[in-house]
């Protein structure tokens, strides 16, 4: 789920930088200290933007650089138990499919893709149902829900658990053969 923060901080501003505008420079402080950092409380954090920074700064004791308060938002993604989410695969191996959902991965291991028995074809790098010999491939889009989703650190983001097993998820494919078999057609 996509999330939108207020936060407050402090910047050290850069003497060198003093002549540009503190907003910019402000924003290029808060980029390099919180773009692409997972928090556990945020989750991954994908964008700074609007900061309005308090004009009147403070100096510390043996720095020369002034320090001001700022207010700023970030984009956030924090992937939630049971939600719904559709994405890429990126990785089909043995084990069952990575997805890239948003700024992270999924893993879909290969026992919840389908209800169906599912055997991973070396060859076609693809996971075969044995029954209906669909297929799931690189670059198929999948539509899933997240069943669990453990720490990160700010360096990693957290694992994230998913399953197709349930209807109306799946690859694309599937799901629209579905809804027609469900409407009669």
């Amino acid at each position: 789920m996509y999330r939108i923060y207020r936060l407050r901080s402090v910047v050290r501003i850069d003497p060198s930088k003093l002549d540009r505008d503190l907003a910019e420079v402000a924003l290029e402080e808060l980029r390099k200290r919180y773009e692409n950092v997972f928090d556990k409380n945020l989750g991954v954090i994908l964008m700074v933007m609007n900061p309005k920074v308090d004009p009147e700064g403070y100096i510390i004791m043996g720095d020369g650089a002034p320090y001001h308060y700022v207010e700023f938002e970030v984009l956030a993604y924090v992937p939630v138990v049971n939600e719904i989410v559709e994405g890429v695969v990126e990785l089909v191996g043995r084990p069952g499919i990575n997805v890239k959902v948003g700024p992270i991965d999924g893993f879909v291991h290969i026992s919840q893709i389908s209800d169906e028995e599912a055997y991973y074809d070396s060859v076609r790098q693809a996971i075969v149902l044995r029954q209906s010999k669909r297929t799931i491939e690189r670059g198929d889009i999948v539509r899933a829900r997240i069943t669990s989703v453990s720490g990160g650190t700010p360096q990693r983001p957290p694992r994230v658990s998913m399953t197709l097993k349930q209807p109306y998820l799946g690859k694309r494919e599937w799901i629209l053969e579905y809804i027609k078999k469900q409407r009669g057609s």
